[in-house]
């Protein structure tokens, strides 16, 4: 099959969110056929590096802040200040884990917004914090992210 992707078929793509309810890249290719972009065709590994514990935070707090989606920016930024510098080596694995094993930022954002059901190597405490900080109950506002100092 050629991958060649040649225009985006608006009519295509719509179709695609109305049936599923999931964000999708569906493209039409020269052939005509649908061509799904959402593989981990280009995504390395999750390496954990043997780091100190404040490199790894600043580390988690930089990666909280480039998301790629603003979505997901603006909730792990805001996530990171709240939470980050109290976080002992443990709670640091498991958000270190969450925002790095999955190669698909919405499915984070699913996860936590309770949209998508957690799988269970994402269920802990560190998921319990951020469906609670998610659902924002103080009403603050989240529209930029948090000032880094």
């Amino acid at each position: 099959m050629n991958n060649t992707i040649t225009k985006c078929n608006p009519a295509m793509v719509r179709h695609v969110l109305s049936a599923s309810r999931n964000i999708s890249t569906t493209c039409v290719t020269k052939n005509k056929e649908p061509v799904d972009d959402t593989s981990d065709h280009n995504v390395p590994p999750f390496i954990e590096k043997g780091e100190s514990t404040s490199i790894k935070r600043a580390r988690l707090l930089y990666q909280s802040r480039k998301r790629g989606m603003l979505e997901n920016g603006l909730l792990l930024s805001t996530f990171a200040k709240k939470y980050l510098d109290d976080f002992n080596d443990k709670h640091l694995h498991q958000y270190d884990r969450l925002i790095n094993l999955p190669s698909n930022d919405w499915d984070i954002y699913y996860w936590a917004a309770g949209v998508k059901p957690v799988p269970a190597e994402f269920k802990n405490e560190v998921m319990d914090l951020l469906q609670k900080h998610i659902k924002n109950e103080n009403r603050e506002s989240r529209i930029v992210q948090p000032d880094l100092h």
